[in-house]
């Protein structure tokens, strides 16, 4: 009789499914709260919370009563990380799960709310390039001036009034 093929299961640890959460999302439950803090930078006390609100489904447990998270956790953790950044907030991100959680006769609502927030990470953007384009301004400005002080040549955009009227 021949031996049973070995079946290998590539399981990828923590910060690896949570810094790549791509494909199928392994669903055992596997990872500990301390290795999911760390691999997503939020504390133990975070991931409790977000698990009681419902941005999180609720986390399996081991036999001693401890969280065990599985790769799926991880993706969706990974997402609403991006939707943090993006400056969404705890309250949209609690209608995206909701909306989530009622399967594809969602997708509009979703793909509406996800629009809205590209828009105003947008304009974000736009915000700050004009911020960098002042300090650019005022650095170079700067910079002329202490060549100047230096005894180096540099011609000089605005006057020293111009100059005081917008720091």
């Amino acid at each position: 009789m021949a031996a049973p093929a070995r079946i290998e299961i590539d399981l990828r640890s923590c910060a690896e499914v949570f810094s790549r959460p791509t494909g199928d999302p392994d669903r055992t439950p596997r990872h500990t709260i301390s290795e999911v803090a760390t691999a997503s930078g939020l504390t133990a006390h975070t991931l409790r919370w977000y698990e009681r609100i419902g941005l999180l489904d609720p986390v399996d447990r081991a036999a001693g009563g401890q969280r065990r998270y599985c790769d799926a956790d991880l993706h969706r953790l990974a997402f609403l990380g991006r939707l943090r950044l993006t400056g969404m907030s705890v309250a949209d991100m609690l209608r995206y799960v909701d909306m989530a959680r009622q399967g594809e006769r969602t997708y509009p609502e979703r793909q509406r709310l996800l629009e809205d927030q590209r828009e105003e990470v947008r304009q974000r953007i736009a915000d700050l390039q004009a911020t960098l384009a002042v300090l650019d301004y005022k650095i170079d400005l700067y910079a002329g001036r202490a060549a100047a002080v230096a005894g180096v040549p540099v011609p000089c955009q605005n006057t020293p009034a111009e100059e005081e009227q917008s720091a």
